[in-house]
């Protein structure tokens, strides 16, 4: 068996997978959970692959984010432009957290839609200078609230089918 069978046909498999798709940025849970429950996973499975994957490269967005941008602006001077424009998503999205701190992160991070989430929570705790011990905390709930929403939207959906 390969690793494309397994990823699809064994229960294991299907629940990597959805991490796997979840740690994704842009697509996150908000895309690996309704990927988990196409796959075939149950509901819950398909919700807890989703929500750990999605944590999974949080901490290490935290902590290394602005390291990675200052090498590849040495490294790769092409990416200047992603770098730049990343940083400014980051401040941007930053400048509405910093009201209400993390419990404007969590709320921040729950919302599910195009622009929110565990990369963009976790880029503005970064350039927010958050401690990791106070930000992850709020993000991987933010996280979980949004994990719940999908899972709603998505079950609900999956059940008039």
């Amino acid at each position: 068996m390969d690793l494309l069978q397994w990823l699809n046909g064994t229960p294991w498999g299907e629940f990597v997978f959805t991490m796997l798709v979840s740690m994704v940025p842009v697509v996150e849970l908000r895309g690996g959970l309704p990927f988990g429950v196409a796959l075939g996973l149950p509901q819950w499975a398909a919700l807890l692959a989703s929500i750990l994957g999605n944590i999974i490269p949080l901490p290490f967005i935290v902590v290394y984010i602005r390291r990675i941008f200052q090498w590849m602006r040495r490294r790769i001077p092409k990416l200047d432009g992603l770098v730049d424009s990343l940083e400014r998503k980051a401040h941007l999205k930053g400048r509405k957290v910093s009201k209400y701190k993390y419990l404007g992160l969590m709320i921040f991070v729950a919302i599910p839609l195009p622009g929110t989430g565990g990369w963009t929570g976790a880029l503005a705790a970064a350039f927010l200078d958050m401690p990791l011990r106070k930000a992850l905390p709020s993000i991987v709930a933010g996280v979980c609230i949004a994990g719940i929403i999908v899972f709603c939207i998505t079950y609900g959906v999956t059940a008039m089918i």
